[in-house]
């Protein structure tokens, strides 16, 4: 089995490997298992997520999403980002493209290594919800960006136990059965917060998570603390630029988020790896995957 040509980037801290499947490169393969396998740290690639980027009637392209944990999710923003990077890098889209997701079609504009996504008009608002996590009562703001988020504002943001109360509140019944992202934020001033997040279907902290930060800057104007454009400090140290329009009843249209993209390296997939995940097809002559 020969080895395949691999590359893989960043977005503020995730890393996500994608596949170009315009083909049907992976006809008969399970993607559920595919991303499993490819995502885990130390044994294999290692990433947040695998996007696969497949033919679309209605855009540029459209993707498919799936977590570390093989589940798969409408949307992702910082993956948003990375793959629409990708796209411009590989000729498949030009500069300003948009992409077919289950959380609808999406814009991007890609200036060098910089992208900015505009995101579907959020949904599901609601503010100062009261949950009981272990007999202590908890006040969370909800809110879809694309995928569902609880939003925590709190003090001391560096020692708060985001894994531990983010794990209660993310498998919490309130949001069963699909359950939901977890953000913990602390505003700096009226256009920054800081936050850390722990991601459904990663089931750990993330140094980032790009639809997290839209939801914290929605969050956060909505209880009136911050005005847009709202910068973002994630746990990974990256700056996330998120605009907005605030509308009446605190409706919000024109949701943008801006963050930087890295690429990492190129390289090959290696024939023990491939055998691992039981590519039995031949490829056509120069075909490729592509991690990022």
């Amino acid at each position: 089995m020969k080895a395949l040509k691999v590359t893989k980037m960043s977005g503020s801290g995730n890393d996500f490997i994608i596949i170009d499947n315009r083909f049907d490169l992976l006809k008969g393969v399970s993607l559920p298992n595919l991303a499993r396998i490819l995502c885990q740290r130390r044994k294999a690639v290692g990433a947040d997520g695998l996007i696969l980027v497949e033919n679309s009637k209605v855009a540029n392209f459209k993707w498919r999403f799936f977590n570390a944990d093989g589940s798969e999710a409408e949307m992702c923003g910082n993956g948003g980002r990375c793959v629409s990077r990708f796209a411009v890098i590989k000729g498949i889209a030009p500069s300003r493209l948009t992409f077919e997701t289950l959380a609808g079609i999406i814009h991007a504009e890609v200036k060098n290594r910089k992208v900015k996504l505009q995101l579907p008009p959020p949904t599901g608002l609601k503010l100062n919800q009261k949950i009981l996590v272990e007999s202590k009562t908890y006040q969370i703001n909800v809110i879809n960006t694309g995928v569902p988020h609880a939003v925590l504002v709190v003090e001391n943001l560096e020692e708060f136990p985001v894994k531990k109360l983010g794990e209660k509140i993310r498998f919490h019944p309130i949001f069963q059965p699909s359950g939901t992202n977890v953000n913990f934020i602390e505003v700096i001033d009226k256009f920054s917060l800081k936050i850390r997040t722990y991601e459904r279907g990663v089931e750990d902290e993330t140094l980032a998570c790009g639809t997290g930060s839209v939801a914290a800057a929605l969050i956060a104007s909505a209880l009136n603390l911050v005005k847009s454009p709202v910068g973002v400090k994630t746990w990974g140290g990256e700056v996330l630029t998120i605009y907005f329009e605030k509308n009446l009843e605190n409706s919000f249209s024109r949701v943008y988020l801006q963050g930087d993209t890295c690429l990492v390296f190129e390289g090959e997939l290696g024939e023990d790896l491939l055998e691992e995940l039981s590519f039995g097809q031949n490829y056509p002559a120069g075909s490729e995957i592509i991690l990022i």
